[in-house]
């Protein structure tokens, strides 16, 4: 088969269209490419945004709980009468109460001065201390138990109890009634005050 003149430009042409098409799909390809790895790009960034937004939930969560505790513990510390200023007039009383119910032969007690405690600056409230010391006299060890505990339970305080020495009466009293035992005992009686400086809501 011969070929003329006319058969070279179909086939310039079919050439040139043949090369335009393979242009077309090379360029067709590389868009695509381009595109998935833009796409790629954009959903890692979304996945990293839905992170970064769950992980600021999960922390509003945690501080709604711990803001939720503390007020609770703060209106029980209220009901309780921790939350204020310190209340001696009935912490001897009951005191004097504590004795005559347990049937206890003697009690001596001294307060100390209230005295701040470490306090977080910017904080509305701070802790205080009245230190309580006593002197028992007791039949058994289990009064001074019991006095010290009716007494964390029942003061209008938080009662930390720091130390306690128990030791035998000289003597050896043998009435059924007579205090067989000496007690003394450190404590440490905290409230809750507004901070000096900061204004009721």
């Amino acid at each position: 088969m011969k070929l003329v003149a006319r058969d070279f430009g179909k086939i310039v042409w079919f050439a040139l269209i043949a090369v335009l098409l393979i242009g077309l799909a090379i360029a067709a390809g590389l868009w695509s490419t381009g595109g998935t790895s833009k796409a790629r790009v954009e959903r890692d960034a979304a996945a990293a945004r839905k992170l970064e937004i769950e992980k600021r939930l999960g922390r509003v969560r945690t501080e709604e709980q711990e803001i939720k505790a503390r007020t609770q513990q703060f209106q029980q510390m209220e009901l309780a009468g921790m939350i204020g200023p310190e209340k001696r007039l009935e912490w001897t009383e009951l005191l004097r109460d504590l004795q005559r119910r347990l049937r206890l032969p003697g009690v001596n007690y001294e307060f100390g001065p209230q005295v701040p405690l470490d306090s977080v600056a910017g904080a509305d409230y701070a802790f205080h201390s009245s230190q309580l010391k006593i002197q028992l006299r007791v039949l058994h060890e289990e009064d001074l138990l019991n006095f010290v505990g009716q007494l964390q339970k029942e003061a209008k305080a938080l009662v930390v109890l720091r130390g306690c020495k128990l030791s035998r009466l000289p003597g050896g009293n043998t009435a059924r009634d007579a205090a067989q035992l000496a007690g003394e005992c450190t404590m440490e009686w905290i409230t809750l005050r507004r901070a000096s400086g900061t204004r009721q809501p």
